[in-house]
């Protein structure tokens, strides 16, 4: 008897599979999940059921023999993922569907597959695709004898496909006989654009439903359902693997191949209607009129799809497992998009500080540095060049710095590489992009990690995410950022040109520092930051202190905060050092009393009515 390991740690799981596979019939078909899902699954537990599926075929694919795990049987006639004798098994390809709606690579993996003997059996804009490229395939409409109909909604959807895929080999093959169904050994299929059409500004409701594939994530469906003898492909960053397979096993596929296939199968139609659920699910509330309301925001069921990019030696610490996981279709320049020069590994935490650190060092126009250390700036500045910026960043918190992380807007540079080596013990350096010469100097120390992200034009609107215990907080990502012409002067002094700018700078370095934030910043330079207090008073205490033993001069500075002061004692801190300028979003019911502070010290204070907290 074959078995598969649930882990009790995945409680969920283990009960919905038990919901489906009663105890008592112990011999079930690993199949009859997939009959139970096509019978008595509503439209929305579709997305639920698919990505459950998916993560009971990782899990067995990778099953356990723990002593804790709970065990669910399942008929023998599909293979132990951990019998590398039953793996290897080989399916032959000799007849090949082929349905996409991306047709890059298309032609040439068609091309390699008919030289291999294999009949093709293609659709529409597919089928013409391949034979102006000279290929023998047949119409599938010619192989059913029905037509494609209602302008092509209604194409493979005959049950000469369907059984063609599904037909369990040697079972069904009298059935198939009989009703001339011909067994289809691949099935390549990718579907129609969803994304890229609701992405779009003019996209109406009506193109996106026309946008909604039916017959392909029905095909895909039955293919991965039935992968112990057919095999699914829906990326074309496959076609030449399987080609070498292919080759390698004179024609055929390993049962390896086909199971890996289809996890990517399920993970592809789960992604594709949870884009489907997560569009009509945020029509809903314009719909009954509910635009006013925060909920029109957001659709009722958040469904989220990542992929893997690599896993971690550890998570936030060494007893956690952890990995890497980024969107599919990443529209901006980000720790997500960089590509890793050289270096050790990246580790859960350089990843985070990575992240926060690029991120900041976008707020700038100018040619910046930021040096991060546990999420938190600890030296930012903007100068002529990136070396100047570098080392007026880095004079803010050198002990801070050792070990931190160093973001550049602008390429690394061979100057600046070599200043930074030769300097300081550096985890991550990220920039847009890297000389030669910058690289050779790098070399140098192997496990310094060099990524590059890429350049970037633009802040695109995203969504963030925290997990809580049994749910998820979500929030527009927070781009907010006020000009000049936005700032309100609630004092009697006004401040001065330099005041202003250094206030803009320091506000920019405050949205990034976790609340409770104060930055104290003079000439574009960051002259001490406190983080993360309970307390905003003790915050601006930190920021003077940390000014105070690095030997930098605080009077005349200007002092940000992320949020409103709830007393006036954070003034009076500010004061005691020299803070000339104060900028901050105002709105504490004590705000009177804040400003007459300020007036007193004779600071000018600027609200910009925006708050940046961090969390």
């Amino acid at each position: 008897m074959t078995v598969c390991c649930i882990p009790q740690q995945n409680p969920t799981l283990y009960l919905f599979l038990h919901k489906l596979i009663h105890r008592k019939h112990s011999t079930q078909k690993l199949t009859s999940i997939t009959q139970t899902f096509s019978l008595q699954f509503t439209p929305f537990k579709i997305v639920v059921f698919l990505r459950t599926l998916t993560e009971y075929f990782s899990l067995f694919r990778n099953h356990c023999s723990d002593k804790d795990d709970i065990h669910i049987p399942f008929f023998t006639d599909y293979p132990n993922p951990g019998d590398n004798t039953i793996m290897q098994q080989r399916r032959p390809i000799r007849r090949a569907l082929l349905s996409v709606s991306d047709k890059a690579g298309i032609v040439e993996f068609a091309q390699a597959l008919s030289l291999r003997g294999v009949e093709l059996l293609s659709t529409g804009g597919t089928a013409r695709l391949l034979a102006d490229a000279g290929l023998a395939v047949t119409e599938v409409s010619d192989y059913t004898g029905f037509p494609e109909m209602m302008d092509g909604r209604v194409k493979t959807l005959h049950p000469k496909v369907h059984g063609g895929i599904l037909g369990r080999r040697d079972q069904d093959d009298a059935i198939m006989a009989q009703h001339d169904i011909k067994p289809i050994d691949i099935v390549v299929v990718n579907l129609y654009p969803f994304a890229q059409t609701v992405a779009r500004e003019n996209c109406t409701l009506e193109d996106a439903v026309e946008n909604i594939d039916i017959g392909g994530p029905t095909m895909v469906r039955s293919a991965a359902k039935n992968h112990k003898d057919v095999a699914i492909v829906v990326k074309s960053s496959d076609y030449n693997t399987i080609i070498n397979e292919i080759d390698a096993n004179e024609g055929s596929l390993t049962y390896e191949t086909r199971f890996d296939l289809a996890i990517k199968a399920f993970e592809h139609t789960a992604a594709y209607d949870s884009m489907i659920a997560n569009y009509f699910g945020a029509l809903v509330p314009p719909y009954h009129g509910d635009t006013d309301k925060p909920s029109g925001h957001f659709p009722r069921t958040l469904n989220l799809n990542y992929i893997k990019k690599q896993d971690m030696r550890y998570g936030e610490n060494s007893h956690q497992q952890a990995a890497f996981y980024i969107e599919e279709n990443i529209r901006e320049a980000s720790v997500a998009t960089s590509i890793q020069l050289q270096g050790k590994a990246l580790s859960y935490n350089n990843i985070a500080d990575t992240d926060a650190a690029l991120e900041c060092v976008k707020e700038f126009a100018e040619p910046a540095c930021v040096i991060v250390k546990h999420a938190n700036p600890c030296g930012v500045a903007i100068g002529g060049s990136i070396l100047d910026a570098y080392e007026r960043a880095y004079k803010t918190d050198p002990t801070s710095a050792f070990g931190g992380i160093i973001a550049f807007n602008r390429e690394l540079d061979e100057e600046t590489a070599q200043a930074i080596i030769s300097r300081q013990f550096v985890e991550v350096i990220i920039a847009p992009s890297a000389s030669e010469a910058a690289l050779k100097v790098t070399a140098a120390k192997q496990n310094v990690r060099v990524l590059t992200s890429g350049s970037w034009q633009q802040r695109v609107p995203a969504l963030d995410f925290k997990r809580v215990n049994g749910g998820l907080l979500v929030q527009d990502r927070d781009l907010g950022m006020v000009d000049a012409s936005q700032l309100r002067v609630v004092t009697e002094r006004q401040p001065s040109e330099q005041e202003l700018r250094d206030a803009l700078f320091c506000w920019k370095v405050a949205k990034f520092v976790k609340s409770n934030a104060i930055v104290y910043a003079r000439d574009n330079m960051t002259i001490g930051i406190g983080a993360g207090q309970m307390s905003r008073v003790y915050s601006a205490k930190i920021a003077g202190i940390k000014a105070g033993d690095e030997g930098l001069e605080v009077k005349g500075s200007a002092m940000a905060s992320d949020a409103f002061f709830p007393f006036r004692d954070g003034i009076d801190a500010a004061a005691a050092v020299g803070i000339t300028c104060v900028i901050q979003p105002g709105g504490s019911i004590r705000d009177d009393e804040v400003i007459a502070a300020a007036n007193e010290h004779g600071i000018a204070m600027i609200f910009t009515d925006m708050r940046h907290f961090r969390h």
